[in-house]
C-alpha cells in the first residue's frame, strides 16, 4: 500500500510541473504550494514506509536467533551479532565482539538425542531512532531447559536489546537477558526457584554482569528502555 501511494504521487509530482507555464502566476504560486505539499508528503510516507520495514526486520532477526538457539546452531545464531557487540545472558558477565560471542554460544550444549532447549521469543516492542540506523528492543523468552532422565526446568528471561544497521543489514548490537525466574519442572514455581546458570568453567567473561540482581521468588523488574506510550512518563 505505501508503495502504491509513493508511485501516484510521484506520478503527480511529474505532471504538475508541466503545468505551471500554462497558469497565471497566481495560480501558478498555489500549484507550487500544492506541489511542495506533496514532496513533504511523500517523504514522510517513505519515512513511515522504512521505518515499518525496519521494525519487520529486526522483529524477524530476532525470532530468527530463537529458532537457531532452540537447535543450537551455535553459528547461525552468532552470525546476527554485529562485529562490535556484546552478549550478556543472566549473570555470568559480558562477552565483548562477534568472536567473543561465537565463542561462548560454542561452550552450551549441543543439540542431540534426550536434550531440549526451547527459547520462544515473544512480546516484542521495539523502536527504531529516527535515522534507521539504531534501535532497541524489549522481549519475552519462555524456555524450556531438559535432559531425559535427568532434569526439566521452566524459566523466563526478558530482553532489553540494542540493534545497529551494519552495512545496510539489521545486526544485534547488545543482546541483555534478564533472567527472572529459573524453576525446576517437578518441584513447581510454588516451591521457589533454582539459581540461574553459573559460570562456564575455564572461559571468564570478558566483564563483569553489568547489574546484580536476584530471581524469583524475589522481585526484579528489568528497566524499560522506552517511556510508556500513553503518558509518556
Amino acid at each position: 500500500m505505501h508503495i502504491r501511494i509513493l508511485q501516484v504521487l510521484s506520478m503527480l509530482l511529474l505532471i504538475f510541473p508541466v503545468g505551471l507555464a500554462a497558469v497565471p502566476a497566481s495560480s501558478s504560486s498555489d500549484l507550487a504550494a500544492q506541489v511542495k505539499k506533496l514532496q513533504e508528503q511523500v517523504t514522510a510516507l517513505q519515512q513511515k514506509a522504512d521505518r515499518a520495514q525496519d521494525y519487520i526486520d529486526i522483529c524477524n532477526l530476532q525470532a530468527a536467533y530463537g529458532y537457531y538457539v532452540d537447535k543450537t546452531q551455535w553459528d547461525q545464531a552468532a552470525d546476527l551479532f554485529a562485529k562490535n557487540s556484546t552478549l550478556e545472558i543472566g549473570l555470568r558477565g559480558v562477552w565483548v565482539g562477534q568472536d567473543h560471542v561465537r565463542a561462548y554460544l560454542h561452550k552450551l550444549p549441543e543439540l542431540k538425542y534426550g536434550l531440549l532447549f526451547n527459547h520462544m521469543q515473544l512480546q516484542p516492542v521495539v523502536n527504531v531512532a529516527p535515522d534507521g540506523m539504531t534501535a532497541k528492543g524489549r522481549w519475552r523468552a519462555i524456555m524450556q531447559v531438559g535432559v531425559l532422565h535427568r532434569s526439566a526446568q521452566w524459566g523466563e528471561a526478558t530482553y532489553e536489546n540494542t540493534y545497529v544497521k551494519e552495512d545496510g543489514v539489521w545486526k544485534i548490537n547488545n543482546l541483555h537477558a534478564y533472567f527472572t525466574y529459573y524453576v525446576n519442572y517437578y518441584k513447581g514455581w510454588d516451591q521457589g526457584g533454582d539459581p540461574p546458570p553459573g559460570p562456564i568453567p575455564g572461559f571468564p567473561p570478558d566483564q563483569p554482569p553489568t547489574e546484580t540482581y536476584k530471581l524469583y521468588p524475589d522481585v526484579y523488574v528489568p528497566p524499560y528502555h522506552y517511556k510508556n506510550p500513553v503518558t509518556g512518563k
